[in-house]
């Protein structure tokens, strides 16, 4: 009898220890720092760097984490560069994590060198997926005038939703 209760008690007390979790576990980086992160994208030049610096201020921001070989970022990206005049006054950031190559490819496939508000760059230290705590691509970061986080998307998204979001907090 004593054995069973041990055992009982044991069982409730691994329970309970499992159930805590250390403070701000749960709150992922881009909740407790909601200013635009601190990136380092390494251009398709080879030679530059995206940073923050490089970020045109009091303009709003997209920023989107892709794959170049992933189908939905490719169509999220046909559906941003067809109605691209609505984001003439929204500095997109275009960040990825694959090889140099397949950006490289996808950077000229989509002709993204034509728009001066999109950069474009490797997050060579993987900083960005464990930022967001991204779990599907494409993974978009919507930010204000002041770079303020505003909201977040993951997988495809219209237009119209990723437009309607800036708007929202803007007004």
């Amino acid at each position: 009898m004593k054995g069973v209760l041990l055992a009982v008690m044991g069982l409730f007390s691994m329970y309970s220890i499992q159930a805590q979790t250390p403070a701000g576990v749960s709150e992922a980086p881009y909740i407790k720092n909601p200013g635009f992160p601190p990136i380092r994208l390494l251009e398709v030049d080879s030679v530059h760097f995206v940073t923050k610096d490089e970020i045109k201020k009091n303009h709003k921001i997209l920023l989107m984490f892709f794959s170049p070989e992933c189908e939905h970022c490719k169509h999220q990206t046909s559906d941003i560069l067809a109605d691209f005049s609505k984001f003439k006054d929204i500095e997109i950031v275009m960040a990825t994590f694959q090889p140099f190559d397949e950006m490289k490819t996808f950077y000229t496939y989509y002709r993204i060198g034509d728009h001066s508000n999109i950069l474009m760059g490797r997050d060579e230290k993987y900083l960005l997926p464990p930022f967001y705590r991204m779990k599907s691509l494409p993974y978009l970061a919507l930010y204000d005038k002041k770079g303020q986080f505003i909201t977040s998307f993951e997988g495809n998204q219209k237009v119209d939703t990723i437009l309607n979001a800036f708007e929202v907090k803007t007004k």
